[in-house]
């Protein structure tokens, strides 16, 4: 078929091996490479999809540089490596298509989205949930006013196990909740607030801490608001995504990060390592054991990264506030058997559910209101209607999307890399409120405004 998209996939661990079997079955691409630091890996999928021969198979990024006619890459690495990984592929003039989040790094993300377009590239994360057929049809139901006056909303992510060394259960299971939150409201949050408690990861490992993400200066994109993060933030990621290799946390790109922040070019030559074998970039190689030392600058930071001694959080709490006064309640627990994938959102008229574990049907809308009689308050009008939904794997949508995107040359709006970085930011202004006792962190308007706290 003319007009085939070359991809290459980069990184085929527990979701990239997703990504590369939906790009395997388009009909307008052609994968001509798989990267990946593990060659037990490349072995395996070579074998379970019966790869053409013709199929690179690599485990350098830069082999990929040699590929003619590449048009696009797909990555999914360790959040860590993302940044250098996606500048690098930008310049050379491949679109992308990473796994989310896009980098640990509000500031990070608002760079390299500007860096796609100043070279008319797609960049787009993939945020899956927004690809979910509930939650396109919720978005439709919502922003029809359905369910009235909208008061508040509130989600459930609780499962036990599987319980991260290298996350708090925050950056682990969030980001999905809120996501689909600032989907249905067409709106992003201006005020958050988060606390946490900790049962299990609370003693002092070592003396060593864990991952340091300086949270710089950068703008937000014309959304309704603007935004800049101007406080530090100690963040982990999930390797959930990845299989069981070790994470190397990136120490080195910490303390390269200031000289990357003078200009877009500099952040290419780090390169943080996937596993044991192999690496991601053209930067030094690190041991995935070797302990991460603290930052040199985290004593003089406005908010220090907390150390391993305070705790992995394994449940926490957050409320997040939209411009009409909105409120949303996320309820995030991974030591909790009863599990639940439930988010809602409840009106005057009624209430909204996406219930990922109902065996009925994942959406369903709830109608019901009050009648006021004196001083009584009777339930009327109430009624239970299951919402039928599209067929389609979210994550086909997701490619499928990416491949429209790069063939009419236009971003995607549900989530390009702008969506992406205004994720970050949420996820980053999160961590502050935790650092801060669950202080309320302000994301305020204006090109110049940061990241403030309410002492």
């Amino acid at each position: 078929m003319t007009n085939q998209i070359k991809i290459a996939v980069i990184g085929v661990g527990r979701w990239g091996v997703h990504l590369l079997r939906n790009f395997l079955v388009h009909p307008r691409v052609s994968v001509v490479a798989v990267v990946d630091p593990h060659p037990e890996r490349l072995v395996a999928v070579k074998q379970q999809f019966n790869l053409d021969k013709n199929i690179i198979l690599t485990t350098q990024w830069q082999d990929l540089k040699q590929v003619p006619g590449l048009t696009a890459v797909a990555i999914a690495t360790p959040a860590t490596t993302h940044y250098a990984l996606i500048q690098d592929a930008l310049q050379q003039g491949y679109h992308v298509l990473a796994e989310k989040p896009l980098t640990l790094d509000p500031a990070e993300c608002w760079q390299l989205c500007q860096l796609a377009e100043q070279h008319h590239l797609i960049l787009m994360v993939d945020h899956t949930y927004l690809f979910h057929p509930a939650v396109e049809r919720g978005q439709t139901v919502v922003q029809a006013g359905k369910l009235g006056d909208l008061r508040y909303g509130y989600a459930t992510r609780t499962h036990l196990g599987p319980v991260r060394q290298d996350v708090d259960a925050l950056w682990d299971l969030a980001i999905h909740d809120i996501a689909i939150f600032n989907t249905w409201l067409g709106q992003l949050p201006v005020k958050v607030q988060a606390t946490s408690t900790v049962w299990l990861q609370g003693e002092e490992r070592s003396g060593t801490q864990g991952p340091h993400v300086s949270v710089g200066a950068g703008s937000r994109r014309e959304a309704g608001r603007s935004c800049s993060v101007s406080q530090r933030s100690s963040v982990g990621i999930s390797n959930e995504e990845f299989g069981d290799s070790t994470l190397a946390l990136a120490q080195p790109l910490v303390e390269k990060r200031g000289e990357a922040q003078q200009g877009l070019g500099e952040m290419g030559k780090v390169g943080v390592p996937c596993g044991d074998k192999g690496r991601w970039g053209d930067g030094e190689k690190i041991s995935p054991h070797h302990p991460i030392a603290p930052s040199p600058d985290a004593s003089n930071a406005p908010y220090p990264c907390a150390p391993l001694s305070q705790g992995l959080a394994d449940l926490v709490w957050l409320t997040l506030t939209y411009p009409d006064n909105f409120q949303a309640y996320i309820h995030l627990c991974w030591l909790n058997p009863d599990k639940q994938r439930r988010l809602g959102i409840v009106g005057s008229l009624g209430s909204l559910i996406f219930d990922e574990m109902s065996r009925l049907s994942p959406l369903t809308l709830l109608h019901g209101e009050f009648e006021q009689q004196g001083n009584l308050f009777i339930p009327v009008n109430q009624s239970q209607v299951m919402l039928e939904l599209e067929p389609g794997e979210p994550l086909g949508r997701v490619c499928d999307r990416f491949v429209v995107s790069i063939l009419n040359n236009t971003p995607s709006e549900v989530s390009s890399g702008w969506v992406g970085a205004q994720l970050v930011e949420i996820l980053a202004a999160l961590s502050l409120s935790l650092k801060e006792g669950g202080k309320p962190v302000f994301l305020n308007d204006g090109q110049q405004s940061k990241l403030t706290i309410k002492k």
